[in-house]
């Protein structure tokens, strides 16, 4: 499963890079630049709040490039950067409030000699798209990723730790490029082109894994209409 959800990847990323690199870029674009007013106008305090309004930018983020690879998955781009945010809007605090609690209970089992956190990984790597394409609230999320990925648990680990691997070298690779310029323009340039290049990539793997499991599922009554349209 590992190697055809990849390849499905690499087709749906080449086909669409330009809309999916776009959603990337216009995020970091304007965050950069809120965070950059904040922290100029306020100090310490705006530096503050613009990492908050970063934090919550970036699962607004993840939202977008999820409803982007859903939209282009059928050849082509149905909604406009602008509609891509819109539409994901209203799921970006359930986006928040269910990331936040998987990344501590992540970073919890780390701590408990590293495997549980792995465990923890893979069942819930697809609780960002259990929210934005079926509706799913934060608590319900968890216990469908974990349904998706029950059953293929070692093939999701896989597939997690090869994307991982492949976007790691392709983004530092990226921010070797920009080494030579000074310090500050060096770390925002990398940041900016690496997030705009592979963070795109990751939501389509995750994505494509996601209806791909989904489409392995028997048929669920209950499932909700907005993800039987998809």
């Amino acid at each position: 499963m590992v190697g055809d959800v990849l390849n499905d990847a690499f087709d749906l990323y080449k086909a669409h890079w330009k809309h999916l690199m776009g959603v990337a870029l216009v995020f970091y674009v304007v965050a950069a630049s809120i965070t950059l007013v904040l922290s100029l106008v306020f100090g310490a305090w705006g530096a503050v709040v613009g990492a908050f309004v970063l934090l919550v930018g970036v699962f607004w983020l993840t939202g977008a490039l999820i409803e982007a690879v859903a939209d282009v998955r059928d050849g082509r781009a149905d909604l406009t950067l602008s509609e891509t945010f819109r539409r994901v809007q209203p799921r970006v605090l359930p986006l928040l409030g269910a990331s936040i609690l998987a990344g501590l209970g992540i970073a919890l089992g780390f701590a408990l000699l590293i495997v549980p956190g792995l465990v923890l990984l893979t069942w819930w790597c697809l609780v960002p798209a259990a929210v934005v394409l079926e509706g799913r609230r934060v608590f319900d999320a968890f216990g469908r990723s974990r349904a998706l990925v029950r059953g293929n648990g070692w093939s999701v680990f896989g597939l997690l730790v090869v994307t991982y691997l492949l976007t790691s070298v392709v983004a530092g690779v990226i921010r070797t490029v920009f080494t030579p310029l000074p310090e500050y323009v060096s770390e925002f340039l990398g940041s900016l082109v690496s997030g705009t290049v592979v963070v795109p990539f990751t939501a389509v793997a995750i994505t494509v894994l996601y209806f791909r499991l989904r489409g392995a599922e028997p048929a669920d009554p209950e499932a909700l209409p907005q993800a039987l349209a998809r």
